[in-house]
């Protein structure tokens, strides 16, 4: 028999998955894991929108501002550390709450990584120089050329998943995509997905409105102060490189926030997307409290029969 239960809470940003994930750890007294990839990192508490201890309302949070950002957590590296942290909240908890906005984190905690061949380094090192010397723009088109399906589902931006894409079929001769089996790994914990739906216009606004407040915040000073940094990945996502263009002086103030908001824009679309693709998902508007809470008990009451 399986022991416990993870109720999974997926979602484009700025769409009320924090909010909803402490209403629902505190009504069924659970921990909180964080699935938002950028969030471990403690120096960027602003501009990931992070949840703060006041915010956190004494639900115990797991993965918020844990570790620096000079210390990189892939995704087979989180897998490792949530299983073995799951393990001991399971001796604690018969339900534990999963949130956050990073779909493949989600994916492969709950049904594990694909495996992938090796990639030569001499493949390695020319795709990553191309990218120093073209940018985003090169990893963007080649992909599109060489695994149209992976480009559908790749995070565009997050230039560390393209060049691992374009690295892998470049060094195999097959497209990424097709190393992808869908096969799903044994876990020792039952779970639910479900995610958080608002209308276009509705998360448009509540974006923008965001990024607002994040500038209000002093999200300027946070990415400064994290500059020097700029090569890990944890920077190199929408948010951060444009405030780094605006310090190279490749763009004004008002242009990088403005840039900010168009590509978190973007961005919320192919997590939408992703999260479509999800097997056995439910979306809710995060204002439908009672009909989440009762489809979270009945999920939960399914899986302890299971």
């Amino acid at each position: 028999m399986k022991k416990g239960f993870l109720l999974v809470i997926g979602g484009p940003t700025a769409s009320g998955k924090t909010r909803l994930s402490i209403d629902l750890a505190k009504h069924f007294k659970a921990p909180i894991l964080s699935a938002d990839s950028r969030q471990f990192y403690k120096e960027i508490p602003i501009g990931t929108a992070a949840p703060s201890l006041e915010e956190q309302e004494g639900v115990p949070h797991y993965f918020i501002g844990d570790r620096s950002v000079a210390d990189d957590l892939s995704v087979g590296d989180y897998v490792r550390e949530a299983k073995s942290l799951l393990k001991d909240l399971f001796a604690q908890h018969d339900l534990i709450v999963l949130v956050g906005g990073s779909g493949l984190y989600i994916k492969a905690l709950c049904e594990g990584l694909d495996e992938f061949p090796e990639v030569d380094q001499k493949v390695r090192e020319m795709v990553r120089l191309a990218f120093a010397e073209k940018g985003i723009d090169y990893l963007y088109e080649e992909l599109k050329k060489n695994d149209p399906e992976a480009f559908q589902f790749i995070d565009a931006q997050n230039p560390q998943r393209m060049m691992r894409a374009l690295e892998v079929s470049i060094s195999s001769g097959k497209p990424y995509s097709s190393f992808r089996t869908g096969t799903k790994k044994e876990r020792d914990f039952n779970y639910a997905y479900m995610a958080t739906s608002l209308k276009r216009d509705e998360l448009y606004a509540r974006i923008n409105q965001r990024v607002d407040l994040m500038v209000d915040l002093g999200m300027e000073e946070e990415a400064r102060n994290v500059f020097a940094f700029r090569e890990k990945n944890a920077l190199k996502t929408v948010g951060f490189k444009e405030w780094f263009s605006y310090f190279d002086g490749n763009l004004s103030r008002e242009e990088a926030i403005e840039e900010i908001k168009k590509n978190t824009r973007r961005f919320a679309k192919r997590q939408i997307t992703w999260f479509k693709k999800m097997e056995g998902i439910q979306w809710f508007d995060p204002n439908d409290r009672d009909a989440i809470r009762s489809w979270a008990e009945d999920s939960f009451k399914k899986a302890s029969k299971a």
